[in-house]
């Protein structure tokens, strides 16, 4: 019996060793970008995205927890803006603070993380006008640092696509929006 656990821990330790190992090999940061091309100028989805109160109308993340807790405080839009939030697990709890909006071009968001994972990272959204400036390319990227936990996460999924997932759902939501 003492022989078999023994043998049950060898390998448990050399699991874990593979997985710390392979967890090393991922980039100690991380980058989610994805685009939407709406047929829109900037001007009319700037102040969608640069006012916290306006996510309700499209953030992929607003309608996974009805009874979800938010509080705004700070400015009312732009920089200084103030978004927090608590739900269930489906969304966690987290703050938004928005640094930098140039309108109509550039939003910048700090972006902090509670619950389920504490996580410190920046959000920017970039409007870029295509052809006549009646349609904008907007850019939408999330990136920090991954620490050890992060990257042993990724050994197992791929942030790219969760978030990237909801990033496409965001921006489909935008382009729906502003396009009827």
């Amino acid at each position: 019996m003492l022989q078999i656990l023994a043998i049950i821990a060898a390998v448990l330790a050399i699991a874990i060793a593979i997985i710390l190992v392979l967890a090393m090999t991922k980039p100690d940061s991380f980058s989610v970008r994805r685009t939407a091309l709406v047929s829109a100028p900037a001007e009319k989805i700037f102040p969608l995205i640069s006012n916290f109160h306006q996510w309700t109308s499209w953030s992929p993340w607003e309608n996974r927890d009805p009874a979800m807790k938010r509080s705004y405080s700070g400015a009312e839009s732009g920089n200084g803006a103030v978004y927090a939030w608590e739900g269930n697990k489906n969304v966690g709890s987290g703050r938004m603070e928005i640094l930098d909006a140039t309108s109509p071009s550039k939003i910048v968001i700090k972006l902090d993380f509670f619950k389920p994972f504490e996580g410190h990272n920046t959000a920017e959204f970039n409007f870029v006008p295509e052809r006549d400036a009646s349609t904008t390319n907007i850019i939408w990227v999330m990136h920090g640092p991954a620490p050890l936990m992060s990257r042993i996460m990724q050994v197992f999924m791929n942030l790219d696509k969760m978030i990237g997932r909801d990033f496409e759902a965001g921006l489909a939501n935008l382009k729906r929006l502003v396009e009827k």
